[in-house]
């Protein structure tokens, strides 16, 4: 395996407004009211500020598919549908999905889930299509706040890419090591970091 891709998400800068969820909804033709993608509240409530007034903020999560360098999901998948990739992805081959949401229950985020049209689970591919061929996923490319970057989970993480070319780096405010976060790992090894400074980080990792 050459890469294990992955994501760091500045949760300083994300606003909350789910144009990540809504353009991957959207590019991946995700039906009904699912989405592949969400944006919470640090504290799990979306819209409830932190703090005493008049020092009051908000943090926002965007939680998707932490593409895990050991997936749970793969190792109960009874067909060998859930899969990780050799780019370090984890995806789902439709023609061997039986349906049976194995995935789904071992999943420790919550985030497939059962398209019940075509009787497959669903989830973030991470625009593997366009990460192949250079380009970045949908919801980096359309983050209002450059608040998603991309990049080698195995490499330094201030070379991770956002929509314009910089490196988070180069553009996003400093960040020590201890402001570097993860969502709980249960020995998954997710692939996904999450940076929060100032602030206690809620994630239970």
């Amino acid at each position: 395996m050459a890469k294990q891709y992955g994501m760091v998400i500045d949760t300083t800068r994300c606003m909350g407004c789910q144009t990540c969820a809504v353009a991957c909804k959207v590019s991946n033709d995700v039906p009904g009211e699912l989405y592949w993608a969400h944006v919470e509240g640090l504290d799990g409530d979306l819209y409830r500020p932190t703090g005493t007034f008049p020092k009051v903020k908000m943090n926002f999560r965007p939680t998707l598919c932490n593409h895990c360098a050991d997936a749970p999901c793969v190792k109960v998948c009874p067909t060998g549908a859930s899969h990780i990739a050799e780019d370090g992805t984890v995806q789902i081959d439709k023609s061997k999905c039986i349906g049976c949401q194995f995935c789904a229950m071992s999943c420790p985020y919550g985030v497939r889930y059962l398209n019940e049209e075509e009787r497959v689970v669903e989830k973030c591919t991470l625009c593997e299509q366009q990460i192949a061929q250079g380009d970045l996923p949908q919801c980096v490319k359309n983050c209002v706040g450059m608040a998603k970057w991309f990049g080698d989970a195995d490499g330094d993480i201030r070379a991770f890419k956002g929509v314009r070319g910089e490196t988070i780096g180069s553009f996003c405010e400093e960040f020590s090591d201890s402001d570097v976060h993860h969502l709980p790992d249960v020995g998954n090894r997710p692939s996904f970091l999450y940076i929060l400074r100032d602030h206690t980080w809620k994630g239970e990792e």
